[in-house]
């Protein structure tokens, strides 16, 4: 059986989008003025370091979250911007070393 460990993959192109994707719902469900339960059955870690061995081996995030960071983001879609902002609030020095996982995202944006 092969093993997965998630630190490998942090901050590529699929997770970037899939993260981009959760703040679009997050953002719908707050909107509504009803209480919710988010239960993420998947989740990894909820924080991961880029500087590590594991996540800098291939670097796949470089083609994520790396082109979203080193960008200009003005003009980009709401959730996009709630993405970046999430990653950001975790790399305060303005250097990316750390990457959100799901659960710390969605910890940040739910409404209480």
């Amino acid at each position: 059986m092969l093993s997965y460990r998630h630190l490998f993959h942090a901050g590529n192109a699929a997770d970037a989008f899939k993260h981009t994707a959760l703040c679009a719902v997050l953002d719908a469900i707050n909107a509504k003025a009803k209480p919710a339960l988010y239960l993420d059955t998947h989740a990894g870690s909820g924080l991961y370091d880029l500087n590590v061995d594991a996540a800098r081996q291939a670097r796949e995030f470089d083609a994520g979250i790396g082109i979203l960071w080193s960008g200009d983001a003005t003009g980009a879609p709401g959730p996009v911007l709630r993405y970046l902002d999430c990653v950001r609030a975790e790399n305060p020095d303005g250097a990316l070393r750390h990457y959100p996982g799901a659960c710390r995202i969605a910890a940040r944006l739910l409404a209480p």
